[in-house]
């Protein structure tokens, strides 16, 4: 019987050091997985504090960089004053470079200064745009970045009519291109003659009369034909007191008989229109 009693005891000892042990473990697992749980949330509060951190230098590295571009691009549009004539900017400047490295350096020789470079440039880009292998009965010539046409009659109108020519169409299409791309511009058109007498009866009264009407009839064909703002035409007739030849020879007398198409430009968007067309 005692050893009976003694087995149980033994058995129920074991059982109850059994049952502390465990609950030992179980505290101790208890801790450790709060303490996981603790660096955890630590874990995720200093994750989502690298991200703000982080996302606040992906946007002053973006707001740098915008930065910069702005501020390249303000100083490619910087306008700046050309031997005091007109402002042209740094973007529009290299543009010209790249336009007069494709000019006849014999065209260039006589260019000393920026301004008449522009000069050149305007003229190269212009000839090009207009002329469009059609060289003769037009001349552009380009002084302090005011643009001249010079366009014989033989190639506007008839002998001693101021009625256009529907062979000119193609070419004024082509010079209200050019004017209509930017609605700063003024245009001048003048008419010039020979000095020749009206013949008698003639529904014309004088070269004053002639050159006024033609000057007129090519404002009327830009505005009317090809949708030029007329506020920016001026009609001029210069009879035949503004020669560029010899009235006494016949071809002298051709050269007078013209019209001139003069351009005061804003500059820089000249420019830029010019090299865009180019």
């Amino acid at each position: 019987m005692m050893k009976k009693v003694v087995l149980v005891s033994t058995i129920s000892m074991s059982l109850l050091l059994g049952s502390c042990v465990s609950k030992k473990k179980y505290t101790e697992l208890e801790t450790q997985l709060d303490n996981t749980r603790s660096e955890l949330m630590k874990t995720r509060v200093d994750k989502e504090d690298c991200e703000d951190k982080y996302a606040q230098i992906q946007q002053k590295v973006s707001n740098y960089y915008a930065k910069i571009n702005s501020l390249q691009e303000e100083n490619d549009n910087k306008l700046e004053m050309v031997d005091n004539i007109a402002a042209m900017s740094v973007k529009n400047k290299e543009a010209m470079r790249k336009t007069l490295a494709k000019v006849d350096p014999e065209k260039l020789k006589d260019a000393k200064t920026l301004s008449d470079s522009i000069d050149v440039a305007i003229s190269y880009n212009l000839t090009k745009s207009l002329n469009e292998g059609e060289d003769e009965g037009i001349d552009i010539n380009v002084d302090q970045t005011v643009v001249q046409i010079t366009i014989s009659d033989k190639l506007l109108f008839k002998s001693g009519s101021y009625w256009v020519s529907p062979r000119a169409n193609d070419l004024l299409k082509r010079i209200a291109k050019v004017v209509k791309s930017e609605p700063s511009m003024e245009v001048l058109v003048e008419g010039h003659t020979d000095d020749q007498t009206i013949v008698e009866d003639s529904y014309l009264e004088d070269n004053w009369d002639l050159s006024v009407r033609r000057a007129t009839s090519i404002v009327r064909v830009l505005q009317d034909n090809y949708g030029v703002n007329g506020e920016q035409l001026i009609a001029s007739g210069r009879s035949s007191y503004k020669p560029v030849a010899d009235n006494e020879t016949r071809e002298g007398r051709d050269k007078n008989r013209r019209t001139r198409i003069i351009i005061l430009p804003n500059l820089d968007k000249f420019l830029a229109m010019l090299e865009s067309n180019g």
